[in-house]
């Protein structure tokens, strides 16, 4: 168990937090070599990313108030890095002193993190699904969508640079990405119409609980201080606009939720980096395959592509008809995106 996690912290290091987080880099590859941490991070819920979990659960502790040296190796703690030597020895000390709340968090947690920067990918694939769908209002169900806060992309303002912006110009949350490539993502002047929006999660969000709202913030990496800010100002709009969350699991839920679609709007099926089982994987899609056969449907989805990217996945049943292409390439913190779809 110790050889497999150490290895987890080790890939995690190079290929997820390299270049992203230094901080969560120096601290994975010094815990994948060291059995007491291990022992304690082996503690993590059942399938859930373990650094990302372990991570979120010691910044969570120093966001409540924690008072602890380690802090100043935080910058979404002491605005900056303030303290320049090596942070693994406090960092040791820290997860020694609080193994006990580490360990209730970990055990009990889920890694749910709503990042709103994505939908700088969902937005143009949702514009793609309304042209498809002849402007009909479109009916959203998210599966994994935590606090949800994607569902309310229409309510944000997108710059993709070279004074090419849409949305809400007023709306405090204001997404900026670079577009790579010669074609640009479809933008539209106003967004299409939205008759619901439904998110599922096995452990809905609360953004209006603070604890629930507090370990958002503690997932984001403490380096990403533009990521933070976008997630508070998204949890202000989603507090104001909130959609229906529904307890459950995706697949299993959804066959109630689609009986529910009214005849004059398309059902849209957003999953967006919310890992299933194949054996659920493929459950779902026969359940969008046999619904496709009676009326309309659609579904994005992302599909990892290298170390630090995704696929944009668009899939359509429009008459009867399967469609299904990867549109876009996109950075999985929506940094960038590539869009490829020029149809």
């Amino acid at each position: 168990m110790q050889e497999e996690l150490s290895q987890i912290f080790e890939r995690s290091a190079n290929e997820e937090f390299h270049n992203s987080s230094p901080l969560y880099e120096h601290l994975s590859l010094a815990i994948a070599k060291d059995p007491e941490m291990l022992s304690l991070a082996a503690h993590c819920r059942k399938g859930e990313r373990a650094p990302n979990l372990f991570f979120a659960a010691v910044h969570l502790l120093l966001l409540k108030g924690t008072r602890h040296p380690l802090s100043l190796y935080y910058r979404s703690l002491s605005g900056s890095c303030a303290a320049t030597d090596d942070p693994y020895p406090t960092f040791r000390a820290f997860c020694l002193e609080y193994d006990e709340e580490i360990r209730s968090l970990i055990s009990a947690r889920m890694v749910q993190t709503n990042e709103v920067r994505r939908c700088i990918a969902i937005m143009p694939a949702l514009i793609l699904v309304s042209r498809e769908a002849k402007g009909r209002p479109l009916y959203l169900v998210e599966i994994g969508a935590s606090a949800g806060l994607n569902l309310l992309w229409d309510r944000y303002a997108y710059d993709y640079g070279e004074m090419r912006r849409c949305g809400d110009m007023n709306s405090p949350v204001q997404i900026k990405c670079a577009v790579k490539g010669k074609v640009v993502p479809p933008l539209p002047e106003t967004f299409p119409e939205i008759s619901a929006r439904v998110g599922i999660d096995v452990n809905p969000v609360d953004v209006n609980d603070r604890d629930h709202a507090l370990w958002l913030r503690a997932l984001v990496w403490p380096e990403h201080e533009e990521r933070a800010q976008g997630l508070q100002r998204a949890i202000q709009v989603t507090r104001q606009n909130p959609p229906t969350l529904i307890r459950g699991n995706g697949v299993e839920s959804l066959p109630a939720i689609v009986e529910a679609v009214p005849k004059d709007s398309v059902l849209c099926i957003v999953r967006m980096f919310t890992p299933i089982a194949p054996i659920s994987r493929d459950r779902l899609s026969s359940l969008v395959a046999a619904y496709g056969a009676k009326r309309d449907v659609f579904m994005i989805s992302s599909r990892s592509h290298g170390r630090d990217e995704s696929e944009l996945l668009f899939r359509s049943f429009v008459n009867g008809i399967k469609t299904e292409k990867c549109v876009a390439y996109f950075q999985n913190h929506g940094a960038w995106i590539e869009w490829l779809d020029a149809g």
